[in-house]
């Protein structure tokens, strides 16, 4: 997801129309993201939405209507980390996907056995190292990009991203 620019987007000064284009351009991606995120597509549809109303309640304090995309994934991410946590305290035991998710219809894409096996595998990650790599490899973002979403350093994006892949290859290889 390229960021456009505010004037391409339709993004001026009328908070509701600017987030109504946003939200037009960008909310199915967004949700997609925090599925992945969280396993769960209601909470996800629900963080996207909020997310998007936050914005429209900060779009006087923001400086720069280019910024409004980044600023939503932020708040998209953070949702989903508000989420994971509510659930890690409700059920300690509990995997961050549902098991049905997999085989859901809006997954039906996701049908072949080595891919289930990768989200399997991702689910089990830390938090953050999923973030990194959900980011990275599904939304295809920079590592700039990546570390301004989790709110990072450039380097700690690199080194996360790193260390999840190296952590996703072990519990692939585990599984095999």
């Amino acid at each position: 997801m390229d960021i456009d620019s505010p004037h391409r987007a339709g993004l001026g000064a009328d908070p509701a129309a600017a987030v109504t284009a946003l939200y037009g351009q960008h909310a199915l991606g967004l949700t997609r993201l925090a599925v992945v995120l969280t396993g769960d597509a209601q909470a996800a549809e629900d963080i996207v939405q909020e997310a998007f109303c936050g914005l429209h309640r900060r779009w006087p304090h923001l400086r720069d209507p280019a910024l409004a995309l980044p600023y939503v994934r932020s708040a998209v991410i953070n949702g989903c980390r508000t989420e994971f946590r509510r659930r890690q305290s409700s059920r300690r035991d509990a995997a961050p996907w549902p098991a049905e998710w997999a085989s859901s219809a809006e997954s039906a894409a996701l049908a072949t056995e080595e891919r289930r096996e990768v989200l399997r595998a991702l689910a089990r990650l830390p938090a953050r190292q999923r973030e990194a790599l959900v980011l990275r490899y599904y939304l295809d973002l920079s590592v700039a990009e990546t570390a301004s979403a989790m709110r990072v350093s450039h380097g700690t994006a690199k080194s996360t991203t790193a260390r999840g892949i190296a952590a996703l290859r072990r519990r692939l290889a585990e599984e095999s």
